[in-house]
């Protein structure tokens, strides 16, 4: 019994890819990095490789991990055991990580345990929750949706750089990301006579689930449902194309946004966390 971590995602899939796809909801993010990892390479999202990795209890996998540097380590569903054991784990490897995404209880657990065997302290970057869609409920918001195309790069480019800028995220190049989203119809924006307005996207459908990520509207463009209109239009596209399960995550810090998302028909499922490390911990 024990973690087995691996830079082969052919290994990761082959052995903890059942287990991930048997609950494609709650982890949904893992999932769907894996899928772009397989298809873009294990430095899809920075310069360096992805580092992956699976517990095995009694034969079976129980829980799974990646970290894609600079972004902070993603955590499945998985026993308290299993996290308290991959902490220990990463930290006897030396592996520097950012911080750590999964849910609430689990990523605070790995917290204090990298804390307890590092000495670097962390603080909450974010609280999320996680939203299933049930019914499709279409605003009636002036404009249309359509799917961005190679002559819309520039722009979507600005758009991604923006919205990283305005949350503070991690920088990072997007041109890569971006041109993959436009190949497989990942990006949907909202016009308004004829002008772009609103941007939503989405990932790869694996296991039959599609998450709709980034959804982002310039300040200018904004309190006109545009965002909301361009996420409704997604889901009921990825449900017209068969997607069993369409999920979003929303900030708690913004309750206007979580607002929207019960609007246009997603309810709550769960509660995650962001955790930045660095300093000393307490």
């Amino acid at each position: 019994m024990g973690w087995v971590m691996t830079g082969d995602i052919a290994e990761y899939d082959e052995t903890a890819g059942f287990f991930l796809r048997s609950r494609p909801v709650e982890n949904t993010v893992l999932i769907t990095v894996a899928e772009s990892l397989r298809a873009r390479g294990l430095t899809a999202y920075g310069d360096a490789p992805a580092v992956m990795g699976f517990f095995l209890s009694a034969g079976c996998v129980a829980g799974a991990f990646v970290h894609t540097p600079p972004f902070p380590l993603l955590l499945s569903a998985m026993p308290e055991q299993a996290v308290t054991e991959l902490a220990k784990t990463l930290a006897a490897e030396r592996l520097r990580l950012p911080g750590v995404t999964g849910r609430h209880q689990l990523a605070e657990i790995f917290a204090e345990r990298w804390r307890a065997e590092t000495g670097s302290g962390f603080t909450i970057w974010e609280r999320r929750r996680l939203y299933r869609l049930e019914e499709v409920c279409v605003p009636d918001t002036p404009g249309q949706a359509r799917l961005a195309e190679p002559g819309d790069r520039d722009l979507l480019l600005d758009w991604y750089h923006d919205a990283e800028r305005e949350i503070r995220k991690r920088p990072g190049d997007h041109a890569a990301a971006v041109d993959d989203r436009i190949a497989y119809g990942g990006l949907t924006l909202w016009e308004r006579d004829g002008t772009p307005v609103a941007l939503a996207g989405r990932t790869r459908m694996v296991a039959g689930m599609v998450r709709i990520a980034p959804v982002y509207t310039p300040p200018e463009h904004r309190r006109h449902g545009y965002g909301a209109a361009a996420t409704a239009a997604v889901g009921r596209a990825v449900v017209a194309a068969g997607a069993e399960e369409v999920v979003v995550f929303a900030d708690l810090a913004n309750p206007g946004i979580n607002a929207i998302h019960r609007r246009i028909g997603f309810q709550p499922l769960d509660d995650y966390l962001v955790i930045s490390f660095g300093g000393r911990g307490a």
